[in-house]
């Protein structure tokens, strides 16, 4: 169903790799099927958890449009781009993602979600995360990605 990487041998991480990548890097970029069926890519804040991705936004928007309307997304996070301008190149680590996304209804997998982004965001903060999620509950939304297939892949001189 997901296509094999076509660089193989010296470009491709392992699946522990990719997802180490993954859980560390401070943002990513999520891809869904915006408006008129042109592509939609956001950069976010998310915490990655049992093979799932959490992220939260606005009530109502593009984001929350989008995965309406198709559950079939992918994320991308890039951990290193050096440039090696003599040699035309650029030596990167990065990983993606395919999936489906949900937006989350139940108020424990929501809160789940919530706490997992402050504890990857605000270590050291988490009590006063915990009154700023109370104090803005209503206004956030949060949304789980279920990973299905992962990749990763650097570049190399």
């Amino acid at each position: 169903m997901f296509r094999e990487m076509r660089l193989k041998e010296d470009n491709q991480l392992s699946k522990e790799e990719a997802l180490k990548m993954l859980k560390e890097a401070p943002y990513g970029i999520l891809a869904l099927e915006g408006d008129d069926k042109y592509p939609y890519a956001v950069p976010i804040n998310y915490a990655l958890e049992d093979n799932k991705i959490y992220f939260h936004g606005a009530v109502e928007g593009h984001k929350v449009d989008a995965a309406k309307r198709n559950e079939k997304v992918s994320f991308c996070v890039v951990t290193q781009a050096d440039i090696v301008p003599e040699a035309y190149n650029c030596l990167y680590l990065s990983a993606i993602v395919f999936g489906k996304i949900r937006i989350i209804t139940d108020e424990a997998e929501k809160r789940k979600a919530l706490e997992q982004i402050i504890a990857k965001y605000s270590k050291g903060f988490e009590e006063g995360g915990q009154a700023y999620m109370k104090a803005s509950w209503e206004e956030v939304m949060t949304f789980v990605m279920d990973i299905e297939h992962i990749t990763g892949k650097k570049g190399t001189p």
